[in-house]
């Protein structure tokens, strides 16, 4: 190529990038515009889109009380049919309920496994979005063990102003005064160790809460929900325990809590670099009320699980690459598939048949 044929082709490329970027500036602001619609257009879409029959966990948060910066605090929605249900309410999960598609506006509970701030801290938001997103002339129902009472009441009382507020600036009509809040619906458990109760008995799905080991943080609870013939259960936090296991016998999904205690010993062993005097101590303690993923390897094989996920992932994984150091020896104990979970994760389960689906919505 000559310097006259190549002095020509650089002058062709200039011209065109030029072209290019006076456009840009010209119709920057109908681009933007376009740009915005299209987005917009693209979220109403999703949250209107038809889903088939069947049983499906959205994780919407998976992170464990440390932070994390991939990770909103624990959360999961499960839609069953026509119903929606969020269990726990981590720091950060609300918009990604939103984000992944789900129309607050129509959940028909929030349900509390426990209440650590890190199960509890998105709980306002969540009353609020869910009044306001479907104009709810009823307060949604918070569904947990005793205590939940202290804990709605809270929130309603911290949201009471910006309640008004709303109230003020939509009108009443859009957002009728009373929805706004949350309405406590407790419940108790024997002292027996596997103790259990059905809370939801609905539609055909039903959902029972369990005791499990979360000690010294009492009551504790976990959830199994069953649909058409599936079925998955949500841990919640726990050490391995027996009601755990015998109500996660033969699920299709069993989402379960996992700290990995070579990380946290790391961590403990760095923390005299850390300004904060407590963090040595607490290090020390939060192996003594969490499942390793070994160990939750091992309830998934006992139990018969088909498909083992973890979330309330503590420590955070910085990289991929550290994912095989997180599971341990987890695969050495159960032969089945093991997902660490992800925000923005869908997991389907199709009514009366066996397949068990995974996509994700915030990638």
């Amino acid at each position: 190529m000559g310097a006259k044929t190549i002095i020509i082709t650089a002058v062709i490329i200039i011209a065109v990038v030029a072209v290019a970027v006076l456009a840009v500036v010209i119709f920057s602001r109908q681009i933007s515009t376009a740009l915005v619609t299209n987005m917009v257009k693209q979220r109403f879409i999703s949250q209107s889109a038809k889903w088939d029959d069947g049983l499906y966990m959205g994780l919407a948060g998976t992170s464990g009380p440390m932070p994390d910066i991939n990770r909103a605090g624990p959360c999961t929605v499960v839609k069953a049919g026509d119903h929606l249900y969020i269990v726990d309410a981590g720091q950060g999960s609300a918009k990604n309920v939103v984000l992944m598609g789900f129309q607050m506006g129509k959940v028909d509970a929030i349900l509390l496994t426990h209440f650590h701030s890190d199960h509890i801290a998105d709980l306002g938001e969540m009353m609020m979005q869910r009044w306001v997103g479907g104009s709810n002339n009823k307060p949604v129902d918070i569904i947990g063990p005793l205590g939940v009472e202290t804990v709605v009441e809270g929130f309603n009382l911290a949201y009471s102003l910006d309640d008004g507020y709303r109230v003020a600036h939509h009108g009443a009509a859009t957002v009728p005064p009373s929805g706004a809040g949350g309405t406590a619906q407790p419940f108790s458990l024997s002292t027996e160790e596997d103790a259990s109760v059905v809370v939801i008995d609905d539609g055909g799905l039903k959902v029972t809460a369990f005791k499990v080991n979360h000690a010294p943080t009492s009551p504790a609870v976990g959830y199994r929900f069953d649909y058409k013939g599936r079925s998955l259960v949500i841990s919640g936090d726990t050490v391995p325990c027996r009601s755990l296991q015998k109500q996660a016998q033969g699920v299709d999904v069993l989402l379960h809590d996992a700290m990995q205690v070579s990380m946290i010993k790391i961590v403990h062993d760095l923390a005299g670099f850390s300004p904060s005097p407590s963090l040595t101590k607490i290090m020390a303690d939060i192996p003594s009320y969490h499942t390793t993923p070994e160990d939750a390897a091992k309830t998934a094989s006992e139990a018969g699980v088909k498909q083992l996920v973890l979330y309330h992932i503590t420590p955070p994984i910085p990289n991929p690459l550290l994912n095989n150091m997180f599971l341990g020896d987890a695969g050495k104990y159960y032969r089945g598939p093991i997902t660490i979970g992800e925000d923005g994760l869908l997991i389907s389960l199709p009514a009366n048949s066996d397949k068990i689906s995974f996509r994700q919505l915030l990638k």
